[in-house]
């Protein structure tokens, strides 16, 4: 039986090997990311555009994918199902591979919190960010995303704690977002972890279980009574201005037919006064003149009349001679 040749045995081994250490020689990095490379332990200073790279085999370089164009997220007190995030899913194999009946527990705890006056009141709340700076992201902390989540979840329980429960439960929640969203920054920027935080937004927030219905009872009445206030300035609207202005009218017409009293007694006392002054004049010829001008006035209202002569016997005769006017 013949034996293998050792140096054979040799050369396929180290061939082998550089096979596969040119396999593992190139790689890709993604279009919304950029590639960190460390060659024995220090990071080389300009990352790594996206395309196909070569890197040193044999442990030479190493290559971090880090995704600083694309949209990251977090969710505090509920998990979506199949999130990116190993912090909420369940069956990952990484050390937050939780059980679902911790992973509960877990959520309950960061959704508990209290408010400024005594309080208790679940918030569930999303983050949104982006790695804004790779190098200290990869080699300022050493679980960046870990310190994001007990950074979010602190300044969200002190703003939280600053507001009364109506507050965070009706009209405070765009200003907790926003007040949020700045300290939680401040504290990124204070600690250099790479991360720009872009949003906080609220999801569900609401009274404890225990206390929901009756929450809801009292929400309830409060939009009766918005209703009913709404209903009663529609009416008030509706009844009032119509009301002022009938009396507007009214008070034009009054002032109207005053003005129209006070033109006529002027009129007839400038008439008077002008009759008083012709009268001062000619006493005898001015009372003939009125005396003549009344008679002109009231015959003609007498209807049918008869002038006789003071000495006539009997007005039977003069009646049969004509039946018309006279």
């Amino acid at each position: 039986m013949e034996t293998v040749n050792p140096k054979i045995i040799l050369l396929a081994i180290l061939g082998f090997a550089l096979v596969a250490s040119l396999s593992t020689a190139f790689y890709t990095v993604p279009t919304e990311s950029v590639g960190i490379i460390t060659r024995v332990g220090k990071m080389k200073p300009d990352p790594l555009q996206p395309g196909l790279h070569f890197k040193l085999p044999f442990g030479i370089d190493k290559v971090e994918i880090v995704p600083v164009l694309r949209q990251l997220k977090q969710e505090f007190g509920f998990g979506t199902r199949g999130a990116t995030n190993l912090t909420q899913s369940l069956g990952t194999g990484s050390k937050w591979d939780y059980s679902r009946r911790e992973l509960q527990m877990l959520q309950n705890e960061e959704k508990s919190m209290i408010t400024g006056d005594s309080n208790e009141a679940t918030v569930e709340w999303i983050i949104q960010y982006r790695i804004d700076s790779p190098a200290d992201y990869l080699f300022r902390a050493r679980a960046p995303e870990d310190t994001l989540r007990d950074v979010s979840e602190s300044v969200m329980r002190e703003v939280v704690g600053d507001r009364t429960v109506d507050e965070v439960l009706t009209v405070g929640r765009k200003a907790i977002e926003d007040e949020a969203t700045l300290k939680m920054q401040a504290l990124m920027t204070k600690y250099q972890l790479g991360l720009q935080i872009n949003q906080v937004q609220l999801k569900n927030v609401n009274p404890p279980e225990e206390v929901q219905s009756s929450f809801n009872a009292v929400n309830e009445a409060k939009q009766q009574r918005e209703q009913l206030i709404n209903v009663a300035k529609k009416e008030y609207n509706t009844v009032v201005p119509k009301a002022s202005g009938l009396a507007d009218q009214d008070i034009s017409q009054a002032k109207g037919y005053a003005q129209q009293r006070v033109n006529e007694a002027e009129g007839d006392a400038n008439r008077f006064n002008a009759v008083f002054t012709e009268y001062s004049k000619a006493p005898e010829v001015t009372k003939r003149r009125l005396y003549l001008e009344t008679l002109g006035e009231v015959i003609p209202m007498m209807g049918d009349k008869i002038i006789m002569d003071e000495n006539a016997q009997q007005v039977l005769p003069l009646l049969q001679l004509s039946g018309s006017k006279k």
